[in-house]
């Protein structure tokens, strides 16, 4: 596998991406498939691309959980990784790549605020700040050597995610003064999917065996879905059985921000003030547990059923999966950047059940209204 060329650059070295996308193109290589190995971009700190580095790109994934009412416990390991690059100190070979006639991936996964532009950005500045001022700086790196366009993958959680970050890119360009030219070859010759990303990633539990010899090592439920909006064909997109193309993502969209993150989100104005720390103690405590039973299928389904595919078996299906034994999901972890995830996983549908039943769904607006 040492052998097959770096076909993707990664923005976004943390457990997520490395439990979904980076192992998804380990098990497509070692399929026989080629997808090529992938070259992990830290935009912030250094220390995971230094570990990475340190392993050579390995390390270990622990699937384990609920499917279907089985248990499912199984160690993979994934080596798609060839090498990962600190933006700090190693721009200069992030640009490489950009310039590498093997490149053929741009993948990204950046929080909730990482679409946001800083202002102190410029064309001269190496590298920029902020992350889609990097991808232009790359992009317009690829264009200046006169390579092919890239297929853009961005995991974020933003509806029409690759839409949204093409507009800023290109918006950037224009304000950076980069040439017409330019601008049409960020349109038509490189393409961009809108996609969705679902599984339930988090850290490994404290005295695992495999830590001693792996710090990388995370836990990933059984559940695995990354659905891309494909509208030009061929995709020439991998495959895997986690992949779904189709040509709307946004029932997928919905059906998972509206029902299992909306569900992580609301949960922590419950769980939180009694004291409890993880995702699945919540849902097994009895009044917490009611509570979300009630918010999902009283106050949520109603809004988005007919819209998505099956969604009370959806919204079953996400309580199997909160009452993981195996995931140490932190409740603290999912109320980071809380007010931006209120806004686009609560409020919408707060305000379509008030608009369809005339009056407030009064759960939605308790976890909306409490604050971390």
């Amino acid at each position: 596998m040492d052998q097959i060329p770096e076909t993707v650059l990664q923005f976004g070295s943390g457990k997520f991406l490395r439990a979904f996308a980076d192992l998804f193109i380990h098990q497509a290589n070692a399929e026989g498939q080629n997808v090529g190995r992938v070259v992990v971009v830290q935009s912030t700190g250094e220390g995971r691309a230094d570990l990475l580095n340190r392993q050579h790109g390995r390390y270990h994934v622990l699937v384990r959980g609920l499917a279907h009412g089985q248990t499912v416990d199984r160690v993979e390991e994934a080596a798609s990784v060839s090498r990962a690059l600190s933006a700090a100190r190693e721009w200069s070979d992030v640009l490489a790549v950009a310039r590498s006639p093997e490149l053929r991936l741009v993948i990204s996964n950046t929080a909730e605020v990482g679409y946001n532009l800083d202002p102190t950005d410029s064309p001269n500045i190496t590298p920029p700040r902020s992350f889609p001022a990097k991808l232009l700086h790359v992009l317009h790196e690829r264009y200046r050597a006169q390579q092919p366009g890239v297929i853009i993958l961005p995991c974020e959680l933003f509806e029409h995610n690759a839409d949204m970050l093409r507009g800023i890119i290109i918006r950037l360009a224009e304000d950076w003064g980069l040439p017409g030219d330019f601008r049409d070859w960020l349109e038509n010759e490189c393409r961009w999917h809108n996609t969705l990303v679902d599984r339930i990633v988090a850290v490994a539990p404290p005295g695992h065996p495999l830590l001693a010899e792996d710090p990388l090592t995370t836990v990933a439920e059984p559940y695995a879905l990354w659905a891309i909006e494909v509208k030009r064909l061929p995709s020439q997109l991998f495959r895997h059985p986690a992949i779904t193309e189709t040509t709307n993502v946004e029932p997928y969209f919905l059906r998972k921000v509206r029902i299992l993150n909306a569900a992580h989100t609301a949960l922590l104005s419950q769980a939180i003030p009694r004291g409890l720390r993880f995702v699945r103690d919540a849902v097994l405590d009895p009044a917490v547990g009611a509570w979300l039973h009630r918010l999902l299928f009283e106050e949520i389904v109603p809004v988005v059923e007919g819209r998505v595919d099956d969604a009370p078996g959806f919204a079953n299906q996400v309580l199997e999966r909160f009452r993981n034994p195996f995931l140490e999901h932190k409740l603290s972890d999912i109320a980071v950047y809380h007010e931006a995830k209120v806004k686009i996983r609560l409020v919408p549908t707060r305000d379509e059940f008030q608009a369809k039943f005339g009056k407030v769904p009064p759960l939605l607006e308790a976890a909306i209204a409490w604050k971390p």
